[in-house]
């Protein structure tokens, strides 16, 4: 019999990670894809990225209407709630073998609890890491503590996983899957970058990634010093779109503000994976606060000025250059990523975020694990020197 494996995708995000993980599992003999899509992929405000998704040839099965057009903390709630009970729905009804998610999103927190509760068993990928900045930290553990799989980008995100209570055998250090898409997909050249983006590119570019701060209250504090910097840099400038979070309308306003009195600086609400990847090589540096600075830009040997408090406490190459939410910290930050002698040390560095093969590991496993008794998580040893004395 086929092994029905649900997989949740919410964001732009996430589906660049799981493009390869979907392939594999979409072409497996003994695997029935169930491909449930949510949130930011059914927003018009968010690019409507569900098309990327049926032009990418998937078959979607279910689609759950949740996000709310909101920039508040409020609605990132309601959103969540809205996602629980169209999740309720589709997963009692598809009822599959397993669920697997991944990352971070606040939006993950819904198909978990429903999965819970419906003794469905989950897998979750790119568990173990730190993001102390964001939300995203709590979500990204409470996931690892409900899922039943974990597949982790790094060793050290396995050891954490593990001393989380996590029995070993249930954690497999996969890689990031996103990473295939450098070994498996076709970038595209700069001629037919500029063709995709309809721009022409300068010789320094700068791209921005910037989200915002979940954890503040005004979750756009951070951003103002960047700005600022943004003011004078002699380059051309790329702005992505932020996530759908609480402040990104506001980020929204003043990204496109800045790019209406800035004519060499440029927004794009949706790049598709192939399209973002070929940015990042041909991009003198990456400014923002985005994990995708930390873990993709590194395969490029691409200089990154990570910003704030977002992603303080994640494994990092040394592309990164950490800059405090200041003006002159971002400045003299951007400065350093242009020395030769810093763009000279880079050279042979390498991705601690995998090799490319994540995808085939992901899906080798969610075939082969046993389901009997997936459910039943045993707890660990506590370490002795942990009792207090």
């Amino acid at each position: 019999m086929k092994r029905t494996i649900a997989v949740v995708t919410s964001s732009r995000a996430d589906y660049s990670h799981l493009y390869w993980p979907l392939k594999d599992l979409a072409a497996h003999p003994d695997v029935d894809l169930k491909l449930i899509v949510l949130a930011a992929h059914l927003s018009p405000e968010y690019g409507m990225t569900i098309r990327e998704i049926e032009s990418d040839g998937f078959h979607i099965a279910s689609c759950i209407e949740c996000l709310l057009s909101s920039d508040s903390d409020v609605g990132m709630a309601k959103t969540l709630g809205l996602a629980v009970l169209g999740l309720t729905d589709t997963l009692a009804q598809m009822r599959p073998d397993i669920l697997l998610l991944i990352a971070d999103r606040y939006e993950m927190l819904a198909p978990a609890s429903v999965a819970l509760t419906l003794r469905i068993p989950m897998a979750h990928i790119e568990g173990g890491e730190i993001s102390e900045g964001a939300i995203d930290d709590a979500v990204r553990n409470a996931l690892t503590k409900m899922a039943h799989i974990h597949f982790t980008s790094t060793d050290t995100a396995r050891a954490r996983v593990i001393s989380m209570g996590e029995e070993p055998w249930r954690v497999h250090r996969a890689g990031a899957p996103s990473l295939d898409h450098l070994r498996r997909s076709t970038l595209l050249t700069r001629e037919q970058l500029e063709h995709e983006l309809r721009t022409t590119l300068a010789r320094t570019i700068t791209v921005v990634a910037y989200h915002p701060v979940t954890l503040l209250k005004n979750s756009t504090d951070e951003a103002d010093a960047m700005f600022t910097a943004l003011e004078t840099l002699p380059s051309q400038i790329i702005f992505c779109f932020p996530n759908a979070d609480a402040g990104s309308h506001g980020l929204m306003v003043r990204i496109q503000a800045f790019c209406d009195t800035h004519p060499d600086a440029h927004l794009f609400v949706n790049l598709p994976a192939i399209t973002y990847w070929s940015l990042l090589r041909e991009a003198t540096a990456l400014v923002g606060n985005s994990s995708s600075g930390i873990m993709e830009a590194a395969s490029f040997a691409c200089p990154v000025v990570n910003v704030g408090m977002r992603q303080q406490g994640r494994e990092r190459g040394p592309n990164i250059l950490d800059a405090d939410p200041t003006v002159d910290s971002i400045r003299a930050q951007l400065e350093l990523a242009h020395q030769p002698d810093f763009l000279k040390s880079l050279r042979s560095m390498k991705n601690i975020y995998g090799d490319g093969h994540a995808a085939e590991r992901i899906v080798n496993t969610l075939i082969k694990m046993p389901l009997e008794g997936l459910l039943r998580k045993r707890a660990q040893p506590i370490p002795t020197e942990l009792f207090w004395r």
